[in-house]
C-alpha cells in the first residue's frame, strides 16, 4: 500500500490522457449505414463509433445501445437508416495535452463515462474511459512505495529539462568562441553545456515531468538557479586571474555567474573591453537564458492551480506542452533581440557582436556590458531604443505572447501592465526634478531600475538621498510578473488593495483564504527586502570603508537583482561575502517568499 494515498493520487491524475487511452477507436463515416456499422461493432468487439464528417473531422458517436433503440423502433426504417440520423451530437472530446485529471472534471460536468481523445489537428487518436482512469488510481494507492516519491520525480524530471534546455542554448556562445579561435573561452563554455546536459539527462532518467504544488515549485526554481549558477561559474574560472586562490577564483565566479542568470548584472569586471569579445558576448548570453527560463519555470511549475489558470486560457486554452513553451519563449526573445541589435547598429554601434551582447543584456533586464563605454556616447535615438527594450523584458509573458499568435491578437493592457506605466511615469518625472541629471539620462536610469535592467552609465554613488530612494524604491516594485524583470512586480502590490479589509477583523471574513495568503506573502516580501538590503548594506558599508547609504543602495541593487550600483562590490571583495550576495541574488530572484515556502508550507 503506498504510504500516502492522495500524494499518489494527485500524482498520477497529473499524468496526460495519452498515456492510458485506448488507441483502437472505430471511426467511421456519418454516411455509413446502420447495419454496417452494426457489423463493423461485432468484428472489432468493439461498444462506440466515433462518426465523423466529410473531412474526417468527429462530430458525434455512437453507442451499440444507440443502434439497438434505433433499429427496435417500429417507426424507422432500419435498412435506410444513417450514422448521421442517430448519434449522439455535439461530441464531447478531451485535447491529447489534457491529464487525467482534467478528463474526470469533463465526465462529471458532462455526466459521461468516455472521452475521445483528439490530437491538435482535430483528429480521434484514441478514447480514454472512466474505468480506465478507476483502475488507474486504485492501482497507484496499492503499489508499494518507491525510491523516489512521486514529487521528487516531478521536481527532478522539471528540473532535468530545464537543465538540458539551457544546455542546448549555451551552444550559440559557445560556437561563437569557437569561430572567433577563442579556444579558451569555448572549452570552458563547451564544458559547461556537457555539466548541463548530462546533469540533465541523469535526472530526467530519475523524474517524471508532473505538476507541483507551491513547495515542491520553490524547490524546483530554486535548485534551477542554483544548479545553472554553479555550472556557469566554469567560463569564469578560465579566464580569472591565475594568481588568485582558489576561494577567491571560485567566490569571483559564483558572484558573476549569478549575476548572469539572475539577470542581476552587477559586473566585478570594472572594464569589460579587457576581457575577449566572445566572453563579454557569453556574460550576456548567460542573462538571457537566466531570464527566459524563470519565466518558463514560473509558469510550469510556480502557482500551477490558481494563479495561472487564466494565463494558460489566454495562451491557448489548455496547458502547454512544455517544449513548446520553452521554443515559444525563445521564439520571442530572439525577434526581440535581432530588431533591438539592428537598429542600435542602423544608429551607429558598428561592432554587430556587441550590438548582440547589449540587446540581450537590455531585454534580459540583465545589465551586463560588452564594453565600459558603449553607453556613453549613444544618440537620444538609441536611449530610446535601449528603454524600449528594458520596458518590454519587464512586461508580461502573454503581451508578447499576443505578437506570435497564429491569428494576431493585439495585446490587452491590463490593470497590471497600465499600474507599471503608472508608477513608471510618476517616478520619473520625480527623479528628473531632484536627480540634478538631464531628463534623458534620469528616465533611463528610472527605467533602468523599474525593469531591474541595471543598465547604466557610470557609478551612481554620487546621487543625492532623496535620488537613491526612488531608484531603490523603483528595483523594489520591479516590473510585471512573467517577465525577465526582477523586484516585487506589480501583480503583488496590487493584492494591497485588500489590506483595509484584512486588516479589520469585521471585514477579514469575507476575504478568500486565497486572498488573505496572497496580502500575507507580499507584506513578507514588502518587509524583507529592504530588511534584507538593510542588513547587507551595514556589512558592505563596514567592510568596504564606504557610507551605509551607498552600502544599502548596493545591496538593494543585489537582492531585488536590479543591477544598479555605486561601485561598492569588485574584484577585491572578501571572498565570503562575495558568496553570500550570490545567494542573495538568487534568493532575490525567487522573490525570497520562495525560500520561505520550501520551509514553511503552511503558507503555500
Amino acid at each position: 500500500m503506498s504510504e500516502n494515498p492522495e500524494r499518489a493520487v494527485s500524482y498520477v491524475l497529473s499524468k496526460s490522457v495519452t498515456k492510458y487511452m485506448d488507441k483502437d477507436v472505430l471511426i467511421l463515416s456519418m454516411e455509413t449505414e446502420t447495419r454496417e456499422a452494426a457489423r463493423m461493432l461485432r468484428h472489432y468487439e468493439t461498444d462506440d463509433i466515433v462518426v465523423t464528417d466529410a473531412d474526417k473531422l468527429p462530430v458525434g458517436i455512437v453507442t451499440d445501445d444507440d443502434i439497438l433503440r434505433k433499429v427496435s423502433d417500429v417507426t424507422v426504417y432500419a435498412e435506410a437508416t444513417r450514422l448521421k440520423d442517430i448519434m449522439t451530437t455535439p461530441l464531447i472530446t478531451i485535447n491529447e495535452k489534457s491529464t487525467l485529471q482534467d478528463a474526470l472534471h469533463i465526465m462529471r460536468d458532462n455526466g459521461i463515462r468516455k472521452l475521445p481523445v483528439i490530437s491538435k489537428k482535430n483528429f480521434v487518436i484514441g478514447m480514454i474511459f472512466q474505468a480506465t482512469i478507476a483502475n488507474v488510481i486504485r492501482d497507484a494507492t496499492g503499489t508499494p512505495p518507491r525510491l523516489l516519491s512521486p514529487p521528487v520525480k516531478a521536481i527532478l524530471g522539471n528540473l532535468g529539462f530545464v537543465l538540458q534546455f539551457a544546455g542546448v542554448l549555451l551552444l550559440v556562445p559557445a560556437i561563437l568562441a569557437t569561430i572567433l579561435e577563442d579556444t579558451v573561452i569555448a572549452t570552458g563554455i563547451y564544458l559547461t553545456t556537457v555539466l548541463l546536459l548530462v546533469t540533465g539527462f541523469f535526472l530526467n532518467s530519475y523524474g517524471e515531468k508532473s505538476s507541483l504544488n507551491l513547495q515542491q515549485a520553490s524547490i524546483l526554481v530554486f535548485s534551477s538557479l542554483f544548479l545553472l549558477t554553479l555550472f556557469g561559474t566554469v567560463p569564469y574560472l578560465y579566464v580569472l586571474p591565475s594568481d588568485e586562490t582558489g576561494i577567491e577564483a571560485f567566490s569571483n565566479a559564483f558572484f558573476s555567474s549569478a549575476a548572469g542568470f539572475t539577470t542581476g548584472g552587477i559586473s566585478l569586471f570594472q572594464e569589460p573591453e579587457n576581457l575577449s569579445q566572445s566572453f563579454t558576448f557569453f556574460r550576456s548570453y548567460t542573462q538571457l537564458v537566466g531570464g527566459m527560463s524563470f519565466i518558463y519555470l514560473v509558469i510550469t511549475a510556480f502557482y500551477p492551480e490558481s494563479k495561472l489558470q487564466s494565463m494558460r486560457g489566454f495562451i491557448s486554452g489548455r496547458t502547454l506542452h512544455m517544449k513548446e513553451l520553452f521554443l515559444t519563449i525563445t521564439i520571442i526573445f530572439s525577434i526581440y533581440i535581432v530588431i533591438v541589435a539592428s537598429l542600435l547598429y542602423v544608429f551607429g554601434e558598428n561592432n554587430i557582436i556587441d550590438n548582440f551582447a547589449l540587446a540581450m543584456s537590455t531585454l534580459a533586464t540583465g545589465g551586463f556590458v560588452p564594453t565600459s563605454t558603449i553607453l556613453h556616447d549613444l544618440v537620444w535615438q538609441e536611449h530610446l531604443i535601449l528603454m524600449g527594450g528594458m520596458i518590454l523584458g519587464a512586461l508580461p509573458f502573454t503581451f508578447h505572447y499576443a505578437f506570435v499568435r497564429k491569428k494576431f491578437l493585439s495585446p490587452k493592457l491590463g490593470k497590471e501592465v497600465l499600474t507599471y506605466f503608472a508608477i513608471l511615469g510618476s517616478a520619473t518625472v520625480l527623479f528628473i526634478s531632484i536627480s540634478g541629471l538631464d531628463p534623458l539620462q534620469s528616465a533611463f536610469y528610472s527605467v533602468s531600475a523599474s525593469t531591474t535592467a541595471g543598465l547604466q552609465m557610470s557609478s551612481l554613488a554620487g546621487l543625492s538621498g532623496g535620488a537613491h530612494a526612488i531608484l531603490i524604491i523603483l528595483m523594489i516594485i520591479g516590473g510585471c510578473g512573467f517577465s525577465t524583470a526582477g523586484g516585487l512586480k506589480i501583480f503583488r502590490l496590487m493584492h494591497l488593495r485588500h489590506i483595509g479589509s484584512f486588516l479589520s477583523k469585521a471585514k477579514r471574513s469575507g476575504l478568500s483564504m486565497e486572498t488573505k495568503k496572497e496580502i500575507i506573502s507580499t507584506l513578507i516580501i514588502l518587509a524583507l527586502f529592504p530588511i534584507i538590503s538593510a542588513i547587507a548594506g551595514l556589512h558592505l558599508a563596514e567592510t568596504e570603508q564606504v557610507s551605509f547609504q551607498d552600502g544599502f543602495f548596493e545591496a538593494a541593487g543585489v537582492i531585488t537583482t536590479g543591477g544598479l550600483s555605486a561601485g561598492v562590490i569588485d574584484l577585491e571583495t572578501d571572498p565570503a561575502t562575495k558568496i553570500v550576495l550570490g545567494f542573495l541574488m538568487i534568493f532575490g530572484r525567487l522573490e525570497i517568499i520562495a525560500i520561505i515556502y520550501i520551509f514553511v508550507p503552511k503558507l503555500s
